[in-house]
């Protein structure tokens, strides 16, 4: 949350007086966000956690952190994301844009349930993307081990419609209790997100910075629906500017969701907790 759009939902989450975690890779940056945050008028506690989400074993001693601090979570924002154009495995042998972009936010959710359960009405909300829409399930193939280092894009959009699924499939596994699962798409940020991706990620952001919004607007929908009554009613569903968007085919199919599940599960040992 400390750069671009978790940044900005910091900000826009400040005036709830809302207790925040703030959680990112470095310390100083950490503390430059809880400091914008505390000049903010009605902002209440709020505390930070290092932590790489690329790593598992970092995930699992942050989730510990939190749940020896806090008996309840009320809102849980999944909203880390990169791409990574060479196909470098993590610590745990998993190809970084899908560990980070989705087996962090299935690993940590699935963490924090008993948290988020405890609260009379918690949130869970995900960052996913349009990038959804050119996305495939490859099932035989996820890591992109058989295409070699040049995933790149490819994996992203496979990572951003597996966030759409994980949502939906959550809102089914949590129905019946007290918390909603949404996600949501942030509109076009220039977030530092092409630092990753050398020459042609920073050419790409350069060619269409017309079209690109303010990361405070591409923020609005996550603070709307961490915060506002009338988003109770939404529930496994994909928004944009705070309304219902449109889902690629291959996004609606629920059979997917609960595949996408299962072997989530095997990928991060959270069988035991669902």
């Amino acid at each position: 949350a400390t750069r671009g759009i978790g940044r900005k939902v910091v900000h826009g989450m400040a005036p709830s007086g809302a207790t925040m975690i703030v959680v990112g890779r470095d310390q100083s940056r950490i503390d430059e966000v809880i400091s914008e945050a505390k000049a903010i008028d009605g902002c209440g506690p709020i505390s930070g956690e290092v932590c790489n989400l690329l790593e598992q074993d970092e995930i699992r001693a942050l989730a510990e952190r939190v749940k020896s601090q806090h008996s309840q979570l009320d809102v849980l924002v999944n909203n880390a994301g990169a791409i990574f154009t060479k196909n470098i495995k993590t610590p745990a042998g998993f190809e970084r844009t899908w560990a980070l972009n989705h087996n962090a936010y299935f690993l940590l959710t699935s963490l924090l349930k008993d948290q988020l359960m405890s609260s009379p009405a918690a949130r869970v909300i995900s960052t996913a993307s349009e990038a959804h829409r050119p996305g495939k399930m490859r099932w035989d193939d996820l890591q992109y081990d058989k295409r070699g280092s040049m995933g790149g894009w490819s994996t992203y959009c496979q990572s951003k419609l597996a966030n759409i699924l994980f949502t939906k499939e959550l809102a089914r596994k949590l129905s019946g209790t007290d918390v909603t699962a949404n996600c949501i798409h942030p509109g076009f940020v220039n977030t530092g997100f092409s630092r990753n991706n050398g020459l042609i990620g920073r050419l790409v952001m350069f060619l269409t910075w017309p079209v690109q919004r303010r990361d405070s607007k591409g923020a609005e929908t996550i603070v709307w629906l961490a915060t506002s009554e009338a988003a109770r009613k939404h529930n496994g569903e994909y928004l944009y500017n705070c309304k219902p968007g449109k889902l690629s085919k291959a996004a609606k199919r629920d059979e997917d969701a609960a595949k996408l599940w299962g072997l989530s599960e095997q990928m991060t040992s959270t069988s035991d907790l669902w």
